[in-house]
């Protein structure tokens, strides 16, 4: 058994770690509110660029943008990985980036070449370890990402598409359901799928009178509503992250506790054992005498 001054030093090394774990729950629960004041705010103006968008695909104009037509087959396939720059959130990252593994060896199954682009650090760390094709990244967004930032990245694998350099384009990311629960999904964001524009509250057909013509502004909403799409997809990450942070520093607060108090015990057992000891000897030298 350890003995008393090595039990009061773990002891000791524990509540330290307590006390960093339970200031990283504070923190992360902070950035949680704010993250999530950041991502609703971001969704009115997703909601009404989507109707928009769903409006112009089935208005009759005789110019169809790239980006709403299916490629007769898929051969090559464009992906976005969206991942935090930090650990310390549970198993928030290893989640998604454990569902693009998969379906990119499902696909290289069925012969198709894949492209990565990585937002956030862990993911590009990752996609460099497995040997993917990084084309683009994007890291240390911090806690208030900007579409500046994300623009650049982001625009080689929608040129990537317009050049054919891919059929389809991908998009994972960790979807923020509550505080306590955020889950891993994949969306397919080019060519864009008809199911986005169903419920736009659209009546009848719709149609648009176009200054200075049809072509240069669909391109640009076009544009705009991917870019909006994966930033809303970075909010929605963000605020997953910072939740699974507090989730997991507080588990690791209370672990703590336990583990306190298992130590607590079992020092006061080796205490009282060698109080007993020394009065066993006491008792045994008298009596001797």
């Amino acid at each position: 058994m350890a003995g008393s001054r090595e039990i009061r030093n773990k002891i000791k090394s524990v509540k330290n770690t307590q006390k960093i774990t339970k200031a990283m729950e504070m923190v992360a629960a902070s950035k949680m509110r704010k993250a999530q004041d950041r991502m609703k705010h971001a969704r009115p103006y997703g909601e009404r660029i989507r109707r928009v968008v769903g409006h112009m695909s089935r208005a009759t104009v005789e110019y169809r943008h790239p980006f709403l037509i299916q490629r007769d087959s898929v051969k090559r396939v464009g992906i976005i990985v969206i991942t935090s720059d930090k650990g310390l959130c549970g198993a928030l990252n290893t989640n998604v980036l454990r569902m693009a593994l998969a379906r990119m060896k499902e696909w290289e199954g069925q012969g198709e070449s894949i492209e990565v682009c990585a937002i956030g650090n862990k993911g590009f760390n990752f996609m460099q370890r497995v040997g993917a094709g990084v084309v683009s990244h994007v890291t240390g967004l911090g806690d208030t990402p900007h579409l500046a930032k994300l623009i650049g990245a982001v625009k080689i694998m929608l040129d990537g598409f317009a050049e054919d350099r891919f059929d389809q384009l991908y998009i994972f990311y960790t979807r923020f359901i509550n505080t306590m629960k955020q889950e891993p999904v994949m969306e397919q964001l080019l060519p864009l799928p008809g199911e986005r524009f169903k419920d736009t509250g659209q009546t009848g057909l719709w149609d648009y009178l176009y200054e200075p013509e049809a072509k240069k502004v669909i391109d640009e909403v076009m544009v705009r509503y991917v870019e909006a799409l994966i930033y809303q997809a970075v909010a929605e990450n963000i605020a997953s992250e910072q939740s699974a942070r507090m989730v997991a520093m507080k588990s690791a607060s209370d672990n703590a506790g336990k583990v306190i108090d298992e130590l607590t015990l079992i020092y006061n057992k080796t205490r009282q054992a060698a109080i007993t000891k020394e009065l066993s000897e006491i008792v045994g030298g008298a009596a001797a005498v």
